[in-house]
């Protein structure tokens, strides 16, 4: 799996209904599409998850 790396890649993703893959470490925490985006976090379903604590990356 491909990992977002740039604002743009959230963007994206969030705009074409991307799937994508939430990590904390080596641990899958969540997926889903992106709901919104913040400087902060990233909303997908119904959980946030810390932009800085994550690691997201295109399910596809």
């Amino acid at each position: 799996m491909k990992p977002l790396t740039s604002p743009m890649h959230f963007h994206t993703a969030m705009i074409e209904q991307i799937p994508v893959a939430v990590f904390m470490g080596q641990e899958m925490v969540g997926s889903g599409k992106i709901i919104e985006i913040t400087d902060y976090s990233v909303k997908i379903g119904d959980e946030f998850y810390v932009r800085e604590a994550c690691t997201f990356k295109y399910a596809v």
